[in-house]
């Protein structure tokens, strides 16, 4: 409900949690568990990705395509793009999203994560202004020496 308060959504989640299963709740804990619905959730779209390795060298970009086919219109406002990327400094790492008519969208930028290793997570991109269908790249540029890795795996859910 977005146009809830903080305090409704307090009582809401409150109000939908389990008393007293938490095993050691620990003092001041309301010993509530939240209850998130039962089974899984469907995507709402197809899913495209690159499971194969690309390279992460010093100093250089690398990016590893997917191909979107037969996605009518264009992409969500809500696109999703779950990225694994194995590194061993990804603070020296900038990684975009790139459409099929060239448009960057950065998903991470340099500095970012600084000493942490890996990225393993997935990014929400506004990509309604692009057609779905084609080409879609995933580029990780690294601006320093020393360290490298490789893209493990990446996507796009639609």
């Amino acid at each position: 409900n977005r146009t809830a308060t903080p305090a409704q959504v307090s009582s809401a989640l409150t109000t939908a949690a389990t008393p007293n299963v938490v095993g050691n709740p620990g003092s001041g804990s309301p010993n509530r568990l939240l209850y998130v619905g039962g089974g899984t959730t469907t995507p709402p779209g197809p899913k495209f990705e690159n499971t194969a390795d690309y390279a992460i060298s010093d100093n250089a970009t690398v990016e590893s395509p997917v191909t979107v086919s037969g996605v009518a219109g264009n992409a969500p406002a809500a696109l999703q793009v779950p990225v694994g990327i194995v590194h061993t400094y990804i603070g020296d790492l900038q990684v975009q999203l790139i459409a099929p008519d060239g448009t960057a969208y950065t998903l991470k930028s340099y500095g970012t994560g600084g000493s942490s290793d890996n990225i393993n997570t997935t990014y929400t991109v506004n990509a309604s202004s692009e057609a779905a269908n084609g080409t879609w790249k995933l580029r990780v540029s690294d601006n320093a020496r020393y360290d490298t890795g490789r893209i493990d795996t990446w996507g796009l859910q639609f």
